[in-house]
């Protein structure tokens, strides 16, 4: 599910190398996954947990490059801003979440740019290699609303200062 790619922030830089409206200070999170449920179930979660930030999705690695290096429908930085966050599945079509996070670490520009990898595999070797091509985290996806619930909380308070409070995530 491409959620919502419309326009609601301007592409102001700040943060973590991420975009920022000056008039708002909503905070663009970028979630890289193809499963459309999850997608979903992370905006309900955030909605719930009343925090405020702008959720954008890109359904596989190829997308994810592409939004990240502003290339073709994502040229335009005031539709598409730079995220301060990237919350990364591994399997997906395309390219895997460890090539995108590669990816990611050999351009400077994108250097300071946290990457949560938030993947369903609790493979002691996936976590490994995650953090070994430059994860900043390495969380499972949890298993209950409740529990998806606390853990964008924690993302929010560890990850984005914790600002994003009492607002809405889109």
């Amino acid at each position: 599910m491409n959620k919502d790619l419309s326009p609601r922030v301007g592409g102001t830089k700040g943060g973590s190398g991420g975009a920022r409206s000056a008039a708002s200070e909503t905070v663009i999170v970028l979630h890289i996954d193809d499963d459309a449920n999850d997608t979903a179930l992370l905006q309900a979660a955030a909605r719930s947990a009343n925090l405020q930030f702008q959720l954008y999705n890109v359904e596989d690695g190829d997308q994810a490059i592409a939004y990240l290096s502003g290339a073709a429908q994502y040229a335009d930085r005031a539709m598409y801003p730079l995220p301060c966050l990237i919350l990364l599945d591994l399997k997906m079509p395309r390219a895997t979440g460890f090539e995108v996070l590669k990816w990611i670490r050999s351009h400077p520009e994108l250097g300071e740019l946290p990457v949560i990898v938030l993947s369903g595999s609790e493979l002691q070797e996936d976590v490994r290699q995650a953090y070994g091509v430059g994860a900043n985290s390495y969380l499972v996806k949890p298993i209950g609303f409740e529990a998806l619930v606390n853990l964008v909380r924690n993302i929010t308070s560890v990850w984005l200062g914790g600002q994003q409070q009492n607002g809405y995530m889109g």
